[in-house]
């Protein structure tokens, strides 16, 4: 697949260097601090209770390493990030990109909607478990000298994670500019310390060749091999963030992070660790950290905490991101964004959001103790995620026009692997799976359950809408005295008479003297030009329709949005404060008499648009000029 040529390939082109060390802190993070674990959990699954032996130790560092290679390299750098939506990756994007969105309910598209939606969701499961193996694991390294201190890992890293929870509210501008340098380190240490353990056992880089692991696996039981397989996907989980982030630093400068940085630094403390293991199998229980030697382990155990905190700082802001991008484009209902920084669009913080996503983390914590039983929790989510992206992704190459031959051949070979790994994971379910897929259930069930809310709600309104001809009729035959000033109504369709401004004229049988009709409409692309936000088309003398036009990455603010169309000259001679804002407030009444949803999940839905963020608030409404109508509307 090629994608359209972009801003996505050359972002970041001119000085590539502060692009990439941005990227390793953001995008890396997660992906950074698997050996802490990865290769642990896959030593032990090899080993089946018994000793374990040189052969099942090159086995294992063989399939990680082809794991890396495979879907990391070749899959993520070399193939998904070239489905781009005009520069932005990630499932929303991608589901942007089909047109799903809009999709009639019963095509194929609206089923695509479906495991989109799904996909999204697993992101939120991901979210939640990614900061309690990485700190987990981290802070579990004082075990290696003082097992005495292992009751204290769990208070430890609950005090981390509330920290980390709790300063997110005050941005993270400023320990964000320290990711990439910091992580940059972080590699550098990785290395090595692999080097330092290849050189114990040099035989180990044998393992360079597949057939080590190839052979490994066909010799184990059923059973066996898939366990392996499980633990050894725990090496690829955070390649995600790739694609996702891929808006913030460009495609060349994420591709020239991992293959210039990452990869090799991964790929030696991978290695050394195995060479470890294979003079010394007792040092299984952790083999990461007792690469080092005994005078650095307690500042390794610092060092690594700090790396699982940016990496878990890196999925919160990733999933702060989706939930703007979901909420742009219906998926998710009206939440409070607060903008962390005014020079940094992309720095923002949910609250909701940020306390849900700490309930979940600290709960996996308190419910699962050890980094080794939350690795059983880990990767199903995950696996499940790069299997719908490669599908996605795939529909995509074929929308584009690419040969139908290829894309199966090509797209197909990789979606196998995730199914493999998926199958390997599932295994899993009843050790910890369930806990992510929990998550994920709930934050799918709400996304379709509001998306479908929206729909029959906007099917209520549209029923319940004037044609504008009527509004021409009343404005030009009933209305003849007007009230001064200028009216703006918010209007949820590029169409029809706003349901606030007929219930105004019903009851008060009078217009302002001017009336602007305001529409926000988020586009499938992810950014609009500043000369395209605005349309402004004249209804009749007095009467304007306004529509605004934002990308999925945009915050929607309709004064900034009037003030544009003012400094444009489409909307002459209005004074922005003196101006009345008229917003509809809908009242949602389930009922089992008009065809919809079941009555529980209604209600569901009428719950969230209840909590939601109120309309004035979230558009950016200049809240000392606002109006409400109520409206009650039957679905």
């Amino acid at each position: 697949m090629t994608a359209i040529p972009d801003a996505a390939s050359g972002r970041g082109s001119g000085l590539p260097t502060a692009a990439t060390i941005g990227a390793l802190g953001v995008v890396y993070g997660d992906i950074g601090t698997s050996p802490l674990y990865a290769l642990k959990e896959a030593a032990r699954a090899a080993s089946h209770g018994g000793p374990l032996t040189p052969d099942a130790v090159l086995g294992v560092v063989s399939l990680i390493l082809w794991a890396l290679i495979l879907i990391i390299s070749l899959k993520y750098a070399m193939l998904i990030l070239r489905a781009d939506n005009r520069g932005e990756g990630g499932i929303v994007a991608l589901l942007a990109l089909l047109s799903a969105r809009n999709a009639k309910p019963g095509t194929w598209r609206a089923q695509l909607l479906v495991v989109g939606l799904i996909g999204a969701a697993l992101l939120y499961g991901d979210g939640a478990i990614t900061p309690a193996i990485s700190v987990l694991s981290a802070v579990e390294g004082l075990k290696v000298d003082a097992p005495s201190l292992t009751p204290l890992v769990v208070p430890l890293t609950t005090v981390i994670l509330i920290g980390l929870f709790v300063v997110q509210k005050k941005g993270t501008g400023f320990i964000g500019g320290i990711f990439g340098p910091v992580m940059l380190a972080w590699f550098v240490v990785l290395a090595l310390l692999g080097i330092h353990g290849i050189v114990r056992a040099p035989q180990v880089l044998a393992a360079l060749s597949p057939l080590y692991a190839f052979d490994f696996l066909i010799h184990q039981n059923f059973h066996v091999s898939f366990a392996i397989l499980g633990a050894a996907f725990l090496a690829v989980t955070g390649g995600e963030a790739m694609y996702a982030d891929m808006g913030h630093f460009g495609r060349v400068p994420i591709r020239l992070a991992w293959f210039a940085i990452a990869l090799p630094a991964l790929m030696l403390n991978y290695f050394g660790q195995a060479a470890l293991l294979i003079t010394d199998p007792s040092a299984a229980d952790n083999p990461f950290y007792q690469l080092a030697p005994d005078i650095l382990h307690y500042p390794l155990v610092a060092f690594a905490t700090i790396a699982t905190v940016i990496a878990s700082q890196a999925i919160i802001s990733g999933v702060f991101s989706l939930t703007q991008q979901s909420i742009q484009l219906g998926f998710l209902p009206r939440m409070q964004i607060n903008h962390t920084t005014s020079h940094a669009i992309g720095q923002i913080y949910v609250p909701l959001v940020n306390w849900l996503l700490a309930a979940g983390t600290l709960g996996a914590v308190f419910a699962f103790g050890t980094s080794d039983a939350l690795a059983g929790a880990y990767g199903i989510a995950v696996s499940l995620l790069m299997a719908i992206t490669t599908l996605l992704a795939a529909l995509v190459a074929l929308q584009w026009g690419y040969s139908p031959v290829i894309v199966i051949a090509v797209n197909g070979f990789f979606f196998a692997i995730d199914c493999v790994f998926f199958a390997a994971n599932s295994v899993k379910l009843f050790e910890g799976g369930w806990f992510p897929l929990l998550l994920a259930g709930i934050v799918a069930f709400l996304m379709l359950t509001w998306r479908g809310g929206v729909r029959l709600v906007e099917a209520a309104r549209a029923k319940l809408r004037q044609p504008e001809e009527d509004l021409i009729e009343t404005a030009v035959n009933k209305c003849h005295t007007r009230l001064p000033g200028t009216a703006v109504f918010l209007a949820s369709a590029p169409h029809g008479v706003p349901l606030a401004l007929t219930q105004f004229v019903k009851h008060n049988h009078v217009l302002h003297q001017r009336v602007i009709l305001v529409t926000v409409v988020i586009e499938e692309s992810p950014r609009i030009d500043e000369d395209a936000k605005t349309e402004v088309v004249e209804i009749v003398e007095g009467i304007t329709r306004v529509i605004l036009h934002y990308g999925f990455m945009q915050y929607p603010t309709i004064y900034d949005g009037l003030r544009l169309a003012c400094d444009q000259g489409k909307l002459p001679g209005i004074d922005l404060t003196d101006v009345t804002y008229y917003i509809g407030r809908e009242t949602i009444i389930p009922s089992d008499q008009v065809a919809g949803m079941w009555v529980w999940r209604e209600s569901v839905f009428a719950f969230l648009q209840r909590n939601a963020e109120r309309t004035a608030a979230f558009f950016g409404v200049p809240t000392g000029q606002v109006i409400e109508f109520g409206t009650e509307i039957e679905i």
